[in-house]
């Protein structure tokens, strides 16, 4: 049985030559595109088939300042300039899905409503991964990424989630990269350093 695998050139476009960018180019990110990504990324695993993500895409002038007082100041500049920013966001009630995505266990919904603290590590896992996901996606379909944690997550949950249901994760600057804005390239640690074969 033959193991199918990606190209060299897919493997450095997902990984190896892919950067986080600071800069883009002022090109568009279309909406088209935008709908792209989160449908290719919606197929990797979470627990239960769960998606517990929310995507909020700030694009527009208006919304870049509503998401302005809660940026850290080295992270001000560089996201009101980028085409798109992406707060990637948990559904604390992600369960109330799972009779239709994960009808495999008829109580997997009971399991979570009655358990408050496994929902909301459940969907702070899970939307990371989730998020991981469409970066991944992201730039396979031609776009760069800049994802970041410097922001304060309650000014951004009291502004674009006031109802208290979605908690922001983390930030993605999406667009298309203009080098010029990246740091050097840093080291990886090597496998000896972070994993052991028992």
């Amino acid at each position: 049985m033959s193991h199918h695998t990606a190209d060299a050139a897919t493997l450095d476009l997902a990984f190896r030559q892919a950067r986080t960018f600071n800069k883009f180019r002022p090109e568009a990110v279309s909406e088209a595109t935008l709908r792209q990504v989160v449908e290719l990324a919606q197929w990797g695993p979470t627990a239960m088939n769960g998606q517990p993500v929310r995507y909020v895409f700030v694009q527009s002038p208006e919304a870049k300042q509503r998401l302005a007082p809660a940026l850290a100041a080295g992270n001000l500049d560089k996201t009101l300039a980028a085409p798109v920013t992406v707060i990637v966001a948990a559904d604390s009630q992600f369960y109330e899905h799972l009779p239709s995505q994960f009808a495999a266990v008829p109580g997997a919904r009971d399991m979570f409503a009655g358990n408050a603290a496994m929902a909301a590590g459940t969907a702070s896992r899970d939307s990371h991964l989730q998020g991981a996901y469409f970066i991944i996606a992201a730039r396979l379909l031609g776009l760069d990424c800049g994802p970041m944690a410097g922001f304060d997550a309650a000014k951004v949950n009291a502004e674009f989630f006031p109802d208290g249901r979605f908690q922001a994760q983390f930030l993605i600057n999406l667009g298309y990269g203009d080098a010029s804005g990246n740091y050097p390239r840093g080291p990886r640690l090597g496998f000896e350093q972070v994993a052991q074969v028992l």
